[in-house]
């Protein structure tokens, strides 16, 4: 009896062992994955809109259950999180940028009042800049920042979204 037992396991996982291994087997090499992004960077990632003003962040990423995105939570108005109310939109009307977010500074800075004017600095000790200024990232796994095209009262009117417990 014992001997049926065994036989009946060894020929299953000999017949288990030959459909995993017939199975075909995905693609997940490195060079298959090259311009994919990571889900877990996108939630806190910031959002803005066009005129590069800063209107939230991702909280959360809505998807159907066959895993395609559908909505993203965004979080907006408030400050440190304390007023802050979510919103939903459509994950299609967000748009994601690898590229910094342009920003533009005027400095102008001089030495400090105990150091001469005519010591060796590395670096211009008087900028002036009024173009934008960037810094490079080269980052593959995830955005710089999402752009979602609505400015502060827009946001404001749009309906707040809350989780259901159903």
């Amino acid at each position: 009896m014992l001997l049926k037992y065994v036989t009946a396991g060894a020929v299953g996982s000999v017949l288990l062992a030959t459909a995993a291994f017939a199975a075909p087997q995905a693609d997940t090499s490195q060079s298959s994955l090259q311009g994919t992004w990571r889900t877990s960077k996108m939630v806190g990632l910031n959002v803005y809109n066009d005129k590069n003003e800063k209107i939230g962040s991702i909280n959360d990423l809505l998807m159907d259950k066959g895993g395609t995105i559908k909505a993203a939570v965004i979080g907006v108005g408030g400050f440190l999180g304390v007023g802050e109310r979510l919103i939903a939109v459509s994950f299609d009307k967000v748009k994601f940028s690898d590229e910094p977010v342009p920003s533009t500074t005027t400095s102008n800075t001089s030495p400090p009042a105990n150091r001469p004017a005519s010591s060796t600095t590395t670096g211009s000790a008087n900028k002036t800049s009024s173009e934008p200024s960037t810094t490079s990232k080269s980052n593959q796994w995830y955005p710089d920042h999402a752009v979602f095209d609505a400015n502060k009262d827009e946001l404001q009117k749009m309906p707040e979204f809350k989780y259901s417990s159903k």
